[in-house]
């Protein structure tokens, strides 16, 4: 088995690209029965095509901001005989219980984070991986999301802006020196929420900016005294030595009435995630949980881990 030391690990992917007008979110489970000899040469083809589809994007569609993002999850990386020891803090995600909420987990062996600003080539992108992965794994996952307005959610509030930006997108969403064999990569965590949007547009306005914590129209965010403690922003923003780059989309079908945010995040560490997770499900105070969540539901929650390029590369043989 190949040893961790013996791979270069310094470039990172599009992990600390912005938000595009187009994006695709897929998580894929590996088929039962298959064996490591079945899944790892298709695996190696497809570490591969990511970093092809990446190389193509930058010469023929510059200006698009085309890019594809592969995470692994703990499973898979057994199950592919990747180097070992493992990531640092690479594991299944367990679900987080609060008294009225839970952030539930759900299980992923792939996932792929597919942007472009032409969604065509995103689409062809999505197309051209599913091609490959459909003879070793099964999509159960599969969320278009898209850019509404300024950067807002489907509830109307700017989402990300608490995002580090310039130079702190690099060191708080890449590893470094905390886990040197793993210096380029980064931790990915994903969750899809659907909103009860009957229940939100039954709040008035000044309701709804209190279960947020910053003004709808101009997004500014109240002030501390004013601020509800169990507003979104006061419980998912754990203090700023300890953010993560968030790549949040909305997403929705009006015939079905499935409207949703998928919540994408890179982090060079997840217990920064997993504290903004107790905060906002448990309660901080343990009881006082994030008041966004009655009124969205998680229905997914997996971890995934992002190789460096330069990893990845290896992983292609």
């Amino acid at each position: 088995m190949a040893m961790v030391n013996s791979i270069s690990t310094n470039n990172p992917q599009n992990v600390t690209d912005y938000p595009n007008n187009n994006t695709y979110f897929l998580v894929w489970n590996f088929k039962e029965g298959l064996t490591t000899a079945q899944i790892k040469p298709v695996f190696q083809r497809l570490c591969a095509l990511v970093i092809n589809l990446n190389n193509s994007a930058l010469d023929r569609f510059p200006e698009s901001k085309a890019s594809c993002v592969v995470g692994i999850g703990y499973d898979a990386w057994l199950q592919l005989e990747l180097p070992k020891p493992l990531p640092k803090e690479l594991k299944n995600f367990e679900a987080i219980t609060g008294g009225k909420h839970t952030a539930v987990a759900t299980k992923g062996d792939l996932h792929f984070h597919i942007r472009s600003d032409v969604k065509s080539f995103a689409f062809d992108m999505s197309s051209i991986i599913a091609d490959c992965m459909n003879e070793i794994a099964y999509c159960v996952v599969e969320v278009q999301g898209f850019r509404y307005w300024d950067s807002r959610s489907i509830l109307g509030f700017v989402d990300g802006t608490e995002n580090p930006h310039g130079t702190d997108r690099d060191y708080f969403a890449v590893i470094g020196e905390q886990d040197p064999a793993y210096k380029g990569g980064s931790y990915q965590f994903v969750q899809k929420y659907l909103h009860d949007l009957d229940a939100w547009k039954s709040l008035s306005v000044e309701e709804q900016e209190k279960v947020i914590g910053r003004s709808r129209t101009h997004d500014i965010e109240m002030s501390d005294d004013v601020k509800p403690k169990n507003a979104h922003i006061a419980l998912a923003n754990v203090g700023d030595d300890l953010k993560i780059v968030r790549d949040n989309m909305p997403f929705g079908n009006v015939a079905t009435n499935e409207m949703g945010t998928y919540f994408i995040c890179y982090a060079s560490t997840f217990t920064t995630v997993e504290k903004m997770l107790r905060n906002m499900f448990i309660g901080n105070p343990v009881g006082n949980s994030d008041r966004i969540l009655d009124f969205s539901i998680a229905t997914t929650g997996s971890l995934f881990f992002v190789p460096s390029l330069d990893m990845l590369n290896d992983f292609a043989g």
